[in-house]
């Protein structure tokens, strides 16, 4: 894509307005209106913020409008599905750096038209080599991994993903797909809400004097020259982070993990105390795996194995199987009981059974059977709250973005891209302009436990993409990010079109719950019944009876996640994005 577009003119026009933007923000009361709600659309469900985008030759939605866009023009120049997601990840990369970036891992799903079946790909990293158990076990608080700082790190996977999947399905030239992202961060755009919003929170976590960074001056530099972070709004540039795309666009996916980009993340963790060596990142490559699969009332879903979580979307889907959900209702307390008890069941056994398959064999085939998930259903009673949620017995044998796009020729494109925690680790390596993922916080340290920390290990996943196929075709590719949310919010958009015949936008615009609780894959207790996050849009009925269960509330917001998605229909696509966050679904 070397011609200029209109794009490039966006900064420039967004400059004399950014100030004024910024500051008509501050303190208005009328920005926080829970007795007002959206307007009333002529068509199509009441709650829902928009119709989906329609076309017959590609779509795209992903949490940032430019990265929208960015997909659709390579779509249009002559680009597969997998170009443009490729392209979309690099501006998502600068554009919501609060959620991705080439400091993180990546994971995706896609319909391969020639072989008409669902592909997987595990783009995710392991933990530093000479970065040992004992030494993790030394630096941790509260028995659990510090989630800032260069103990968090692991090698970074989401390059060699997009690599790995330009090889097998690109074909555009891969010095092209960067260009919309370099032209961005050189000359700059303006902030998008959600990213200023979260941006202005991880300066204030990384800044806390027990955060355990150890430097936190190369982040300021870059989100906090003047001492503030960007508000909504303001151009925002990133010429260290443009340099870096130069040099992969230049030198390919591999000039991440062998050549300058390399040399520099080593010295740099040999300046700060760390661990990480370009040894470490050499030796990393991505694995194209065979995802699983369950149906759920007709619809095939497909999740990844593990190390990933996407497993745990099937349990949740077979253990919701064994109940009328539409009979229950939509929104009613009885449906939202249902699937929490199914959803507390399935990540008891997350917190068991998941991890890097090197190292443990997950008995998966178990986990998504049909006889076991009615077997767990037995346990959940309409009239009370199980208590404790535990793992099966298994037999003897052991914060993120979400993106889709999709081709003329049938690709569909389902990616899911993190740096884990907000922004990372808050470390962000001399002169490159982006941030380590924190993922390796997610390991265990308790010995025996399937997930426990070493070094060159994989950790446990949450970012999961989702795909269903109906009748061998495909049908949708979807993905609701956000970190434990994830599982959850899958579940719930497909009950939603499934068992409550909602359109694509409606299904995500749809009032959601997230419940926390139970036991984390880190050996984290967080209480046996947790408590309920419910939307502010669950009828008021619904919620008090759920309080009547026994059920803890927590007030809203409560971390939804961000949904994405692309169904596939006979000669077309319809494109639906996600209402709580910024982005953009596109069709044409």
């Amino acid at each position: 894509m070397r011609r200029r577009t209109f794009l490039a003119a966006l900064p420039a026009a967004a400059a004399a307005a950014s100030g004024a933007l910024a500051s008509s923000r501050a303190e208005n009361p009328n920005r926080n209106r829970p007795d007002v709600h959206g307007g009333d659309r002529i068509d199509g469900a009441t709650f829902a913020s928009r119709s989906a985008a329609w076309g017959v030759h590609g779509a795209a939605a992903t949490a940032h409008p430019l990265a929208t866009l960015t997909a659709i023009e390579m779509l249009k120049a002559g680009g597969s599905a997998a170009d443009a997601a490729i392209a979309a990840n690099a501006v998502l990369g600068f554009g919501e750096p609060i959620s991705s970036g080439v400091g993180g891992d990546c994971f995706l799903m896609l319909w391969d038209p020639k072989a008409r079946k669902v592909m997987g790909l595990n783009g995710s990293g392991r933990s530093p080599r000479t970065l040992t158990l004992e030494t993790q076990r030394a630096r941790a608080r509260n028995g659990l991994i510090n989630k800032y700082g260069a103990v968090s790190v692991s090698v970074p996977g989401a390059v060699d993903a997009w690599w790995s999947l330009h090889q097998r399905y690109g074909k555009l030239p891969w010095r092209d797909l960067f260009q919309p992202a370099i032209r961005f961060a050189e000359e700059g755009t303006p902030m998008i809400q959600n990213t200023a919003y979260y941006v202005e929170a991880s300066l204030k976590n990384f800044s806390k004097p027990d955060a355990g960074i150890e430097e936190i001056d190369n982040f300021r530099r870059v989100w906090a020259p003047d001492g503030r972070t960007p508000r909504e709004g303001e151009v925002f540039r990133n010429p260290q982070l443009a340099h870096t795309y130069q040099l992969i666009a230049e030198g390919g996916g591999r000039a991440f993990y062998e050549g300058e980009i390399a040399q520099t993340i080593e010295r740099y963790f040999k300046r700060i105390g760390g661990w990480m060596t370009r040894a470490d990142l050499a030796a990393h490559h991505s694995e194209w795996v065979q995802p699983v699969t369950t149906n759920y009332r007709g619809v095939d879903v497909w999740g990844l194995p593990p190390n990933s979580q996407g497993v745990v979307t099937l349990q949740l889907l077979n253990i919701m199987e064994q109940f009328d959900i539409k009979g229950m209702g939509f929104q009613s307390a009885q449906t939202i009981h249902t699937e929490v008890e199914a959803k507390r069941l399935a990540f008891e056994d997350r917190a068991r059974y998941y991890a890097d398959p090197a190292y443990y064999h997950q008995p998966t085939e178990w986990l998504i059977s049909k006889d076991y998930a009615r077997e767990r259903a037995k346990l959940i009673r309409p009239d009370r709250i199980l208590t404790p949620a535990f793992a099966g017995q298994a037999p003897a044998h052991g914060d993120t973005t979400y993106f889709c796009t999709a081709d003329v020729d049938g690709m569909m494109v389902s990616m899911i891209q993190s740096n884990y925690r907000g922004m990372g680790s808050g470390l962000m390596p001399d002169g490159l302009g982006f941030m380590f993922q924190d993922r390796g916080e997610l390991f265990a340290l308790t010995d025996g436990h399937p997930n426990v920390y070493a070094p060159g290990k994989r950790p446990f996943q949450t970012i999961i993409p989702g795909f269903a196929t109906r009748g061998a075709e495909p049908w949708l590719a979807f993905g609701v990010m956000g970190g434990d949310m994830q599982p959850q919010g899958q579940a719930q958009v497909l009950s939603n079109m499934v068992d409550h015949g909602l359109a694509v936008q409606e299904a995500g615009d749809a009032p959601r719950w997230h419940h926390e609780g139970g036991h984390e894959p880190t050996g984290e207790d967080l209480g046996p019944i947790g408590k309920l996050n419910l939307e502010t849009g669950v009828p008021k009925a619904t919620q008090e009876a759920l309080a009547a269960l026994g059920w803890p509330l927590a007030p809203a917001p409560g971390g939804y996640g961000g949904y994405e998605c692309i169904q596939r229909w006979p000669g077309r696509y319809a494109a639906a994005t996600e209402m709580r966050k910024d982005g953009t679904a596109l069709a044409y």
